[in-house]
């Protein structure tokens, strides 16, 4: 999985965004990420051209990055799965229909909704070759898809219930669901890993089994994306680090497909590493499961030793 952006995606944002200034942009983005953190959706924080141009520079990387990962782990957990048209539901500038590209190559129609005017104009610009449609996710009709992405979107409903069952409804195969990687955005995934099983969906991944999620107490399950950061990102983000990690949620589910990760048990945090061996925090279809591999088990110990946060064991 390459986390940098297409060629032909960062060549049509360099075009965006010649000649526009850097400082202000900066402080578009600043304005940008204290209305999400204070809870505001992309209505509010998207409202010009300004804020869409700081928008793809200090939010697309990363969305990208987190959608091309998760992707990639969906197309390994159903390698037959060939989607041959996508619903992008909250397309924002159409960042996880690039992903879906990457990931499927032959993927053949796209279909980008959203309702905020700012980001179909960009998505327009960034994804010529799509429909573009002014959808209210809530109200509005949706084409059904092989394949159905919500890109950090349910958090911008007052009510996720109700927005997952829509999408589960345009979804003619896979439903993949990514949020933020904080508490919050655990529960609104978990809530809709419950529902989506009661619906009769098979679940692909992250988890490995469709049992009750054993999260319990403060804990939550997310992963972590590195991915580098351009000369604008730094500019835009203040930044003085070359890197920016990305913290996320998700779920993919199918209607018709089973995962070939049934059964087997992923990393939950990062290994530690010790003299004695690697203490790996797992889910298994048993549970957490606190799981430490000695060094002098060399047959086990070669299997993980390499092994990082959201990996299949």
């Amino acid at each position: 999985m390459n986390s940098t952006l297409p060629a032909p995606l960062k060549a049509a944002m360099d075009a965006l965004l010649e000649g526009v200034s850097r400082r202000d942009l900066a402080a578009r983005s600043a304005a940008i990420t204290d209305f999400y953190r204070g809870g505001q959706g992309s209505a509010v924080a998207i409202a010009g051209e300004s804020d869409a141009l700081a928008y793809l520079v200090a939010r697309l990387p990363a969305t990208y990055a987190v959608a091309a990962a998760v992707l990639a782990e969906v197309h390994r957990a159903v390698p037959g799965f060939t989607p041959a048209s996508l619903l992008d539901a909250g397309a924002g500038p159409g960042t996880a229909t690039w992903a879906a590209r990457a990931t499927w190559p032959a993927l053949s129609r796209a279909t980008l909704a959203d309702s905020n005017p700012r980001f179909l104009d960009l998505a327009r610009k960034l994804v010529p070759d799509a429909d573009i449609l002014a959808r209210n996710l809530t109200r509005d009709a949706l084409p059904a898809a092989d394949l159905v992405i919500a890109n950090f979107v349910i958090a911008e409903f007052a009510d996720p219930h109700a927005i997952v069952a829509r999408l589960y409804g345009a979804t003619n195969d896979v439903l993949v669901l990514i949020e933020p990687g904080t508490p919050q955005g655990f529960a609104r995934i978990r809530a809709a890993r419950e529902q989506l099983i009661g619906k009769g969906a098979q679940v692909l991944a992250p988890c490995t089994h469709a049992n009750d999620c054993p999260m319990i107490s403060a804990d939550w399950c997310h992963f972590s994306q590195r991915l580098p950061r351009s000369r604008d990102h730094l500019q835009t983000k203040s930044a003085s680090v070359p890197y920016e990690d990305e913290r996320y949620c998700w779920l993919a589910v199918s209607r018709t497909l089973r995962s070939s990760h049934e059964g087997k048990a992923r990393i939950l945090a990062p290994p530690r590493d010790s003299k004695p061996g690697i203490e790996l925090k797992l889910c298994t279809p048993d549970g957490v499961e606190p799981r430490f591999i000695a060094r002098r088990d060399k047959e086990a110990y070669a299997l993980v030793r390499r092994a990082k946060w959201g990996d299949l064991v």
